[in-house]
């Protein structure tokens, strides 16, 4: 399932720089995460990348979009196809 950025968030820009997939954007006043570009890192690193960096532990699973693995990777895939 795609992952989400809660109230915590201080703006910090360390997610966004390790983002594989370019899913994280600036919001105002904190970053949003894309779901239709989050791949919670699948076939890329053992974790995403996001939450291992996130100073503040403000990345979560987002709830409202469920997805399980394979869709991770068949959206992975055709990311990296259109690059």
């Amino acid at each position: 399932m795609p992952l989400l950025i809660n109230d915590e968030c201080i703006a910090c820009d360390a997610c966004r720089e390790e983002c594989p997939t370019e899913a994280i954007e600036e919001g105002d006043p904190i970053y949003i995460i894309d779901p239709d570009r989050c791949t919670e890192c699948v076939s890329i690193y053992d974790e995403p990348a996001c939450i291992s960096v996130c100073p503040v532990d403000c990345i979560v699973l987002d709830k409202d979009n469920v997805e399980n693995m394979a869709e991770l990777l068949f959206k992975h895939n055709k990311i990296m196809d259109e690059e």
